[in-house]
């Protein structure tokens, strides 16, 4: 029964390997490029610029209400039938075809205002979309950062797997002779092969999730050939230059709070624009025309009798069943609802900067720890390996060193990776990239 265990424990490592490379053939990419792409394919970051776009236009359609309007028309109509004269029906006699052609041009003079409360509008919508594509950028980026680091973290398990098959084997291997040497039980050949088993698992688990993290950072960069992460040489934790007062004045610049002061600003514009109804509108039109009558369907020939009008009109709405007062109402409840939300996005700022520093902060911490953790169970194992060499030491206290081990290097990638990813979101919070 122990040389079963034995040989399929030697021949499982064949296997995985086998797998590894099955799985590989992922593309390597840097941060700054999966960012870039992700930034330029997303469907959220596409839509805020199509946004931008749409805004862009809304104020070209603003400043061109300040320009008169311009038409030409040109018709014709050919007649003919029977007609009455004078109490007898007699044949049209009139020139069958007539012609007509004209320009027309329309201008509101005054408007209460409207017009010039409907351009700031549209600029301040458009200063709440650029913000909207600013917060977009960043939030892809925050997106592709986590995945980004979740293929390193599954990467460092990777390694911290092969590591810890490596002892089991060696450990198996220092059993086996031990129990051929009668200096141990078989229990102690069992248990390494367990031990060898549960390491091979742990290698299985990481490549699976290393894949599946490989797929997921393609999915956002939407290229399409599989990409991974660049190896990283040393694992660094990520360290801040800043402080807590320095986040506290990069607040009122975020992203998140930027576009709901424009979109504030937008709706006091509006509710602005909607008190216009209350005064008088003054517009001015002009018109030239000319019309003949032709025997034959010619367009270039005859010669027109023309006319032309200039008109000014004043218009003032007593009573429009209370439509005014109904768009007044609205848009000061908009207002409301947009001074709110600004109040609300400096708020939610400040608790996100509270978290993400705080996390980051413990994510350092912890690092460090670990670092230190990790060095001092590989020394305890190292001792624990020799002393059991030597038959002064129980496999139980190894295998509890091992043990140690293995979570001390678990914790570490658990910690640079949070250390990564609270950076991260303190960019994405205020909208730039820290040092």
């Amino acid at each position: 029964m122990p040389r079963r265990f034995l040989v399929l424990a030697l021949l499982t490592p064949l296997g995985l390997d086998a797998q590894g490379a099955a799985g590989g053939g992922a593309r390597p990419i840097s941060l700054d490029e999966a960012v870039r792409l992700a930034q330029q394919n997303a469907p959220s970051a596409v839509q805020a610029r199509g946004q931008i776009r749409s805004s862009d236009a809304a104020i070209r359609s603003a400043y061109g209400s300040f320009i008169p309007s311009l038409s030409l028309n040109y018709g014709s109509n050919r007649q003919g039938g029977e007609t009455f004269f004078q109490g007898q029906l007699v044949p049209f006699r009139g020139d069958p075809w007539n012609f007509s052609r004209g320009v027309s041009s329309n201008l509101e003079l005054f408007d209460g205002g409207r017009r010039l409360f409907n351009l700031r509008s549209a600029r301040a919508n458009l200063s709440a979309a650029e913000s909207n594509e600013r917060l977009q950028k960043f939030r892809v980026a925050l997106d592709v950062k986590q995945q980004y680091f979740n293929v390193l973290a599954a990467r460092e398990s990777r390694a911290a797997s092969q590591a810890q098959l490596a002892q089991a084997e060696e450990q198996l291997k220092s059993a086996t002779a031990r129990v051929r040497a009668g200096a141990a039980t078989v229990s102690d050949s069992l248990r390494s092969v367990i031990q060898v088993g549960n390491a091979q698992l742990a290698l299985s688990t990481a490549e699976n999730t290393l894949r599946v993290s490989n797929a997921n950072l393609t999915r956002l960069v939407a290229t399409p050939f599989e990409v991974t992460a660049e190896e990283v040489d040393g694992a660094p934790i990520p360290q801040l230059a800043l402080d807590s007062a320095e986040f506290n004045d990069a607040i009122e610049s975020a992203p998140s709070v930027m576009q709901a002061r424009a979109e504030l600003t937008a709706a006091g514009a509006a509710l602005r624009a909607s008190k216009t109804p209350y005064l008088p509108v003054l517009n001015v039109s002009y018109s030239l025309s000319g019309s003949r009558t032709d025997k034959t369907f010619d367009l270039t020939g005859g010669t027109y009798a023309r006319a032309n009008a200039l008109r000014f009109s004043l218009s003032y709405p007593i009573f429009n069943g209370f439509t005014r007062e109904e768009n007044v109402a609205r848009a000061s409840v908009a207002e409301a609802n947009a001074q709110a939300q600004l109040r609300d996005a400096r708020l939610a700022a400040q608790q996100q900067l509270t978290q993400y520093l705080g996390a980051l902060r413990l994510a350092q911490e912890r690092a460090s720890i670990q670092l230190a953790s990790v060095a001092a169970a590989e020394e305890d194992l190292r001792v624990q390996n020799q002393r059991y060499a030597l038959g002064s030491s129980t496999l139980l206290d190894v295998l509890t060193s091992q043990a140690q081990l293995n979570s001390a290097r678990l914790a570490l990638i658990q910690a640079r990776y949070d250390a990564r990813v609270a950076k991260a979101q303190l960019e994405a919070l205020v909208g730039r990239d820290l040092p």
